[in-house]
């Protein structure tokens, strides 16, 4: 009961003219620079920073706050719309949502990631607003076997469900763990297929990766074909979802945030890990499993609850932990710290004014960002039919802008175009684009927690399965590689049963 008369109270501050002004800011900014390829909400925090210096605190991270989920948002939209992800969670939404937009759906694929958004942001503030102190507590008690666990799950989890066969996926995989692999190590300090380039000592950005083997593989494989395509515009499709639509998103849309929320708590890669892990249940549980990958709009409605609730559940370690798992993460306790606060149990008692209003700052802005976008679905849908060689000599444009702006390095542009060429190799060889992505998010951090693991353990590979949660994920990991043998099996012994007889 404390805690809603707290929340009621955050939303009395919220509700000011001033910071509601702040928040549709905040929305509007975040939307612009997610859809922006290369240029996530991270950076759009970071960049804004030094301009609410002017600004009391509590207006300043409701802005952050609306920035936060209005980029994730606006990310989503050029994965659907153009297979180019404008940050690292929005990847999964490229998986569905580009073929039904390039099936004339992309209004419908929008309107269902905007609702997918509103409702996983609903649940997770929710859950966040009641269960903080408890999922931090389970954060806590989490070591790094089972950080590692869940990481292996997550890539077993994509390559064996993306591409023509598991081969190719594991191949895709290899290639992102190679990059991953580039830059100092974290434990001796030895260089790693630096090539000598000191630029090349702190690895290559996710963010470069990502906008390579998406936007600049996008666009080299569609300029590759484009004098075979009929080049005609691709019709928008009507602003709304069908009662069919409805039916099959709702369950997915409830399902994402049981997701989402716990992943997003602990340090485990963000948003990436539960969109995979939701896209996979998803495909699981569909009826028409034949259409996933031809624009099934469960993929869609699953991943972007879950990643909404999952930027939720990172407010509840960076706030009563000050531990960020998230970029933004990273750079609102950096913004928490410049105004003398520090995040952390006590947080809750010294600024209880502050927390609570942004606490109710994020239900206010899930609310504006459905507002805002959900009429605009249609609009942004055009995109589509802007002539091809335009549509991507824009995409290159931002994608080398966004990519120059992460460290303002030349040489960041001449490694966005290599990878770039591997991801049109990539597609050119059907090898899936996504694994690479996950490796390259994820497989640092994996490297990190084993070898932590290992030193825990003075050595003995038991210490990697020396917990009950890491034990129960292995298990769900070993079914995954298992079970389409036991699925080829037992039909066999049926029928062998049946001809005996």
């Amino acid at each position: 009961m404390d805690s809603l008369n707290l929340l009621l109270d955050g939303f009395a501050t919220a509700l000011t003219p001033m910071n509601l002004v702040w928040a549709a800011i905040g929305v509007l900014l975040g939307t612009a620079i997610g859809v922006l390829p290369g240029i996530g909400p991270a950076m759009a925090v970071a960049l804004l920073l030094p301009v609410t210096y002017a600004l009391e605190p509590t207006g300043a991270f409701i802005m952050f706050a609306g920035i936060y989920f209005g980029g994730m948002f606006g990310g989503s939209t050029t994965s659907i719309l153009l297979n180019t992800p404008g940050e690292s969670a929005a990847v999964v939404a490229a998986m569905e949502g580009n073929p039904m937009a390039r099936r004339g759906r992309g209004a419908q694929a929008l309107a269902a990631a905007a609702i997918g958004h509103f409702i996983g942001a609903i649940v997770g503030i929710t859950l966040l607003t009641l269960l903080a102190p408890t999922v931090a507590s389970l954060a806590v008690n989490i070591g790094a076997p089972d950080y590692l666990a869940i990481m292996v799950l997550a890539f077993i989890a994509v390559t064996s469900v993306l591409g023509k066969s598991r081969v190719r996926g594991f191949a895709s995989l290899l290639i992102g763990l190679t990059i991953g692999l580039i830059g100092l190590d974290e434990m001796t300090g030895q260089q790693r297929l630096t090539f000598g380039l000191l630029h090349l000592a702190d690895g290559v950005d996710a963010v470069i990766v990502a906008v390579g083997l998406f936007a600049i593989g996008e666009s080299l494989w569609v300029a590759a074909h484009l004098r075979r395509t009929s080049g005609e515009a691709i019709p928008v499709g009507r602003p709304w979802l069908g009662a069919e639509d409805l039916r099959r998103a709702w369950k997915p849309w409830l399902r994402g945030p049981l997701i989402g929320f716990p992943f997003g708590a602990i340090p485990a890669g963000g948003a990436e890990i539960p969109t995979f892990l939701s896209y996979v249940t998803e495909r699981k549980l569909a009826k028409n499993r034949d259409e996933f990958g031809k624009g099934a709009i469960e993929g869609v409605a699953g991943p972007e609850a879950t990643a909404s609730a999952s930027a939720a559940g990172t407010m509840v370690s960076m706030l009563t932990l000050g531990l960020p798992t998230t970029a933004v993460a990273a750079v609102m306790l950096a913004a928490f710290q410049q105004y003398g606060i520090q995040p952390g149990p006590l947080l809750f008692e010294r600024e209880s004014d502050l927390v609570w209003a942004l606490i109710a700052s994020m239900f206010i802005g899930s609310v504006l960002l459905l507002v805002l976008n959900l009429p605009l679905a249609p609009v942004w849908a055009k995109l589509l039919q802007i002539p091809r060689p335009y549509l991507y000599a824009g995409i290159l444009f931002f994608a080398s802008v966004g990519a120059y702006a992460v460290g303002g390095e030349p040489l960041d542009l001449l490694l966005l175009f290599i990878i770039g060429l591997i991801g049109f190799a990539m597609r050119r060889y059907g090898l899936p684009v996504l694994p690479a992505i996950i490796a390259v998010i994820l497989g640092p951090t994996a490297e990190q927690q084993m070898r932590r693991a290992l030193q825990i353990s003075d050595g003995h590979l038991g210490g990697l399965v020396n917990t009950p949660f890491a034990i129960t994920v292995y298990f769900v990991v070993a079914l995954i590689l298992l079970w389409p043998l036991v699925a080829r099996v037992i039909p066999r012994r049926r029928a062998q049963a049946r001809s005996a007889r």
